[in-house]
């Protein structure tokens, strides 16, 4: 704190620049005109995940690869004495191997020779909410053609079937074969189109404070005592999470839908197949809650993690469509089913598909007493 002598006010010290610089949340990195790195932040400290004094022995190509476009990007910025900024940059980093999608905002460093000043914002958090939004839209189309589906449809599978089974008891060997298969094909449309009408159901469902890992313990039960008897489950747990807000049936449903899939992506003659089930307190993230401008944080983690060979590339951008399936028998509701349920509680579905450790998230709100304090929930 200083006196200001003219008007005797006082007057708070200003932080240095370096200060500054250290509270942005975004990776920032100085480099020289040989590329040696002059400076990071403490965000470029994380997102690259080494230290300061490290990277400061280093170039950029040792953090970046040489044929990446932020190589020719910090070039560009040299020739030009001008700022260049490059959106949608993938980013493989060399230690890790991690993929990441990047925009990039390189501007000279004012008198020092060659020297530019680059930052870089991750995708990641952008591109959830805006797929989460897709997810939502995708879902919410199916609410009409469920509800046509089973008017239009189940009747006459009705009268198909019992034709079918009226025609079982005079038929030979052979019509009964024929007549068995047209009684299970239209009981599996049955099943599908029943799947479909939960899209429609547009019930308010009772909310409260709901002790995620109480329905983590019930879904792995349930896993090991019937399709992942044959898989290992490792639990990484935050104990100081609060309680979730939402509804605990329909949570255990989509919990056990994801770990069903992961178990399902690892095979049934897996000898070395895991799944990581995990919790963390996360903060920063916000989301409009469906039918209201109300804006929430979504500072819960839920995350199920599999060795399994990953999603493709190619079905990632609809992995949350409605019929969307890499599965001979699935029907593809699955994860549209998922992404409407958390979308319903003002949550986001995500998907890192990387092989051997691809991870379903689920990020969500925390209940809270109506005074806004912390709720409690009993185990």
């Amino acid at each position: 704190m200083s006196v200001d002598k003219e008007y005797g006010t006082r007057t708070r010290a200003l932080p240095t620049s370096e200060a500054v610089i250290n509270a942005l949340p975004l990776p920032v990195l100085t480099i020289g005109a040989d590329d040696r790195i002059l400076h990071v932040n403490h965000a470029a400290e994380t997102f690259f995940d080494h230290s300061a004094r490290l990277m400061q022995r280093r170039q950029l190509r040792d953090i970046i690869p040489f044929s990446s476009p932020i190589s020719a990007l910090v070039s560009e910025v040299r020739r030009r004495k001008a700022s260049v900024s490059e959106y949608g940059v993938e980013l493989v980093q060399p230690r890790s191997g991690l993929e990441r999608n990047v925009d990039v905002f390189a501007t000279p460093l004012g008198d020092e020779e060659d020297a530019v000043v680059m930052m870089l914002q991750e995708r990641t958090i952008a591109d959830k909410m805006n797929r989460q939004l897709t997810h939502r839209g995708a879902a919410r189309s199916m609410v009409a053609l469920g509800a046509m589906l089973a008017h239009e449809i189940k009747n006459p599978l009705a009268g198909i079937r019992g034709a079918a089974q009226l025609l079982e008891q005079s038929g030979t060997e052979d019509d009964r074969l024929l007549t068995r298969l047209i009684c299970d094909e239209s009981d599996r449309i049955v099943r599908i189109v029943e799947r479909m009408e939960l899209f429609g159901d547009e019930r308010p469902v009772e909310r409260g404070p709901v002790n995620v890992h109480g329905v983590l313990d019930q879904v792995k039960r349930s896993a090991q005592s019937g399709f992942a008897r044959h898989i290992r489950f490792v639990e990484t747990y935050d104990p100081s999470l609060p309680p979730v807000l939402g509804n605990r049936d329909q949570l255990i449903q989509v919990i056990l839908n994801l770990v069903k899939n992961a178990a399902e992506a690892i095979g049934a003659d897996a000898v070395d197949g895991e799944i990581i089930l995990s919790t963390a307190f996360r903060t920063g993230l916000k989301m409009q809650v469906p039918g209201s401008r109300e804006r929430v944080s979504l500072p819960i983690e839920v995350a199920v993690r599999d060795n399994g060979p990953g999603v493709t590339a190619e079905l990632l951008p609809d992995l949350f469509d409605p019929f969307v399936t890499t599965k001979a028998q699935g029907s593809g509701l699955g994860l549209a089913l998922a992404a409407k349920i958390i979308g319903d509680h003002g949550g986001i579905v995500e998907c890192d598909p990387v092989p051997r450790r691809t991870t379903f998230r689920l990020l969500l709100p925390m209940s809270s007493a109506r005074d806004g304090r912390e709720s409690v929930v009993e185990l």
